[in-house]
């Protein structure tokens, strides 16, 4: 939502969220202006269809539209539509003036800053085009330093950059890199490791594709100490972000465990109390976990049954199972935690399990913003969405969308056509 003055009245822009979260939203700016761009109704025409509560606000949203409009003509939309009988029809008091609707193109030249007609999620990821060398390359610098490729580059796309972006470079020279930092139009990039080859292999996973890699390199970073994967079943964020950790911590001994938590939100009707430790309580909700893991163990083929067995054993040693309900006043050290489901948190839950977090802990953000459970958030209000807006400018944290699925070809079509 955005405002702007003129000789003392303010004309509010709404965005999309605005009417998702509250439909009433049209009514509640008292005696200023209102006006709607055509993107944000395309955006609820879109998103108007089932029984979520983002659906049911945007019917809402579309219902008082209706009632403003159907005896309108075209010049009185352009003029815009008085809100004052609505207004006090829902007890708002003073009411706003007047909604206008953008009923033609607007022509304007953007900063370069600007997204433009773009309105999604920030995904982490930006595509440079084949002339981004020739572009940006006149005044650059290279070296390498630990066996790893640095470049400074310098150029107007920089300044669009946040720390910790992931960079698919095409072109004659094309390479994946990570900005690892940037001030005004300078940046710094290193060379991304390629997990995609099999000699480069975490805990025997390798990416299938680029923003599988971009997301190993996040998750096997040291110094990102925050790192959120998103993305709609079969994308692989469970098993990636698995076989880091247990590479982290049996291998490379950074962490001293893998803690892995969740909400506990029933698909269907709830069936009761569970018996036993928090563990225990927990284990039938961490379906995702052992699936994973039967993964990751068959790839131990070296040592047999026995190998496999005993791989098994000492990963379970490894990885805590723990409740949210049992989080507050705890502090993890060393720990590399990994919050399950977190598009079911709220802000206020994401900022009580983020800030458990100690010395030497990382800590993991896995959800899919599009299959909400709880009635009581939606896409916008979700602490998932809320965590990667308020750290994506922060030089330790990294964000990734995972678009293509890799379960299989089942998977694939369900996730995008039911």
């Amino acid at each position: 939502m955005s405002k702007q003055t003129i000789a003392g009245k303010r004309l509010f822009v709404l965005d999309t969220n605005v009417l998702m979260h509250d439909p009433t939203a049209l009514f509640r700016f008292h005696e200023h202006d209102v006006f709607l761009p055509m993107a944000v109704l395309e955006e609820l025409d879109n998103a108007k269809v089932g029984m979520t509560e983002v659906a049911r606000n945007v019917r809402q949203t579309n219902r008082f539209l209706d009632e403003l409009t159907s005896n309108a003509t075209h010049s009185d939309i352009e003029a815009g539509l008085p809100l004052d009988t609505r207004s006090a029809a829902l007890g708002n008091g003073q009411a706003a003036r007047k909604l206008s609707i953008q009923t033609r193109i607007l022509k304007a030249d953007l900063p370069d800053g600007m997204p433009g007609s773009k309105k999604d999620l920030y995904s982490g990821r930006a595509e440079l085009g084949d002339d981004f060398w020739s572009s940006h390359g006149d005044s650059m610098d290279s070296w390498q330093k630990e066996g790893r490729t640095f470049y400074r580059v310098k150029g107007p796309q920089v300044e669009t950059w946040h720390p910790n972006q992931c960079l698919a470079i095409g072109g004659e020279r094309p390479m994946e890199v990570v900005v690892r930092s940037r001030e005004g139009d300078s940046a710094v990039l290193e060379v991304m490791v390629d997990f995609r080859k099999p000699s480069h292999s975490v805990w025997g996973i390798n990416a299938r594709n680029v923003d599988q890699n971009f997301a190993l390199n996040l998750l096997m970073d040291p110094d990102i100490d925050f790192v959120s994967l998103v993305g709609q079943a079969g994308t692989g964020k469970t098993l990636l972000t698995l076989a880091a950790g247990l590479a982290q911590t049996l291998d490379d001994k950074r962490y001293s465990e893998i803690i892995m938590t969740r909400v506990t939100i029933p698909v269907g009707e709830a069936i009761g109390f569970l018996p036993g430790t928090e563990e225990e309580k927990m284990t039938p909700w961490m379906g995702a976990l052992m699936d994973n893991l039967e993964v990751l163990t068959k790839t131990d083929q070296g040592g047999g049954d026995w190998g496999r067995a005993a791989t098994n054993d000492l990963i379970h040693s490894r990885i805590r199972i723990r409740s949210l309900n049992f989080m507050r006043g705890r502090t993890f050290l060393n720990k590399y935690l990994i919050l399950d489901e977190a598009q079911n948190l709220t802000s206020k839950q994401m900022k009580t399990l983020v800030t458990r977090a100690g010395p030497g802990t990382k800590v993991i953000c896995l959800g899919n913003i599009a299959q909400i459970d709880t009635p009581y958030l939606t896409e916008t209000s979700s602490g998932l969405t809320y965590v990667v807006d308020r750290f994506k400018d922060w030089e330790h944290s990294g964000h990734i969308i995972l678009r293509q699925g890799e379960r299989s070809r089942l998977a694939d079509f369900a996730s995008g056509n039911l």
